[in-house]
């Protein structure tokens, strides 16, 4: 799909078709990561911390990992 980009004061701006933003869950004021990939702009949707952590059910958990004493100065 083709789109133009537009003059939005110093920067530019591409509108995004809502089938895509439909796609990764983009809406109004969502914040999303930019970034340059030789020669493409990749657009991804931003997870806060905050929504990772609450993506997290005791189905989907792992369990801990045992990995031995303390060694050194290491105090748990």
């Amino acid at each position: 799909m083709n789109t133009t980009v537009a003059q939005w004061g110093n920067s530019l701006a591409l509108r995004i078709p809502k089938i895509f933003a439909d796609q990764i869950g983009l809406t109004k004021d969502s914040e999303v990561e930019l970034t340059v990939e030789k020669d493409r702009i990749v657009v991804k949707k931003f997870c806060a911390l905050k929504e990772l952590l609450s993506q997290i059910t005791p189905e989907n958990r792992h369990p801990e990992t045992d990995i031995g004493s303390p060694v050194g100065k290491e105090i748990w």
